[in-house]
């Protein structure tokens, strides 16, 4: 260094513990909405026999509902839903 000094620079973004409280409610809310949404399907494969997570998982796979990120349903992603509910 030639000796001067740094000045006060702030990097960053200097209220990011709000940003990401704001982005983990948000992501929150939506799961809940997703949940809220597939949970009479899930209550309808139960109905017609599904019994366990697994039977449950493949009722949906079955009727081309994907997961809240478009994968395949299994039994721990339906234990979050119902988890959830």
């Amino acid at each position: 260094m030639d000796g001067r000094r740094a000045r006060g620079v702030t990097l960053g973004n200097p209220k990011l513990h709000t940003a990401r409280k704001n982005a983990v409610e948000a992501v929150k809310t939506e799961a809940d909405r997703y949940a809220a949404n597939v949970l009479p399907i899930i209550r309808e494969a139960q109905k017609a026999g599904a019994r366990t997570l697994r039977e449950i998982a493949e009722a949906l796979n079955a009727r081309g509902i994907a997961t809240a990120r478009g994968g395949q349903w299994y039994a721990q992603s339906v234990a979050n839903i119902l988890e959830r509910a």
